[in-house]
């Protein structure tokens, strides 16, 4: 059983992977497209920047966050001082730093899953009179849907289990921004969180081998609807 405290770290975990792959993924779907089918000066620049959150540890992550995002930095400072939102210390900025961590894993399923379509197919569409935005709607995306279901459930898993990235830009703030990791990381510094500590490894493991397996079967079944 968990404690009303382990519930609200999973309501929170919940709420910011949620929000944080439904931000990213409709500018991971336009990257995606972008990457698998224009040629440009400085692509394997841009492919690069896109995929350095896999290569790069997620403290360092959450650093450059935070002196991006925060209330000094020049693109938090402007949003701060301009609109009121501030990103740093917050839920928001929870999911920001989740959004930017697993933004590859959409953007890479989404883009093997546009290479896989037949660009003849669009050609065709676009001699009958097609237009660009057309022909993405009604054959790239649905062609595709298997590998953007994919990468968001993917993404999704992956969030639910961010650290660095969260706690270096938004700190640990109970309710605000404590996710399951956090709370984890909060039961072993704690004497005798020996158990809370298993109890919410035990339901983090579980959330992502969930996500894991929803992903696959997830790509199969539309692929099995549109009769690939």
């Amino acid at each position: 059983m968990l404690t009303p405290v382990e519930i609200e770290a999973l309501l929170l975990s919940l709420r910011i992977a949620l929000v944080a792959v439904a931000c990213a993924l409709p500018i991971a779907t336009a990257v995606a497209l972008l990457l698998a089918r224009v040629d440009f000066p400085g692509k394997a620049v841009v492919d690069g920047i896109v995929h350095l959150p896999l290569v790069l540890p997620p403290v360092v992550m959450g650093y450059l966050l935070l002196i991006t995002f925060g209330t000094r930095g020049p693109v938090g400072g402007w949003l701060h001082d301009v609109f009121g939102i501030r990103f740093v210390f917050s839920w928001t900025g929870a999911a920001l730093a989740a959004a930017v961590v697993t933004f590859p894993f959409q953007v890479r399923a989404i883009r093997l899953a546009i290479e896989a379509i037949d660009p003849g197919l669009a050609k065709a569409a676009a001699t009958l009179g097609a237009g660009p935005v057309d022909r993405f709607l009604s054959i790239t995306l649905p062609l595709a849907l298997p590998g953007v279901l994919a990468g968001a459930i993917t993404a999704f898993a992956a969030s639910l289990g961010e650290f660095g990235a969260i706690i270096t830009f938004v700190s640990n703030i109970p309710g605000e921004t404590r996710t399951l990791p956090l709370a984890i990381y909060t039961a072993i510094q704690s004497p005798g969180g020996e158990a809370a500590a298993a109890r919410l490894a035990g339901l983090s493991v579980a959330l992502a081998l969930a996500g894991l397996i929803l992903s696959e079967w997830a790509a199969r079944r539309v692929r099995r609807l549109m009769g690939r």
